[in-house]
């Protein structure tokens, strides 16, 4: 097991970072690989900001 500091990585140990790095990996290849429609990125990124204005507003 590597130790890892805060300035090398988020992760303490290397396995640690592994770990992360196959779970992150299977999520995209499930998602590239789904057949559910897709949000295009501008209507994306207006729903966050609609989100970002109403808690600037409350």
């Amino acid at each position: 097991m590597t130790k890892l500091t805060p300035i090398e990585s988020e992760f303490a140990t290397t396995e640690e970072a592994e770990a992360y790095d196959v779970w992150f990996r299977a999520k995209v290849e499930a998602r590239l690989a789904s057949k559910t429609p897709r949000i295009p990125h501008d209507e994306v990124m207006a729903r966050m900001q609609r989100i970002i204005d109403r808690r600037k507003n409350a």
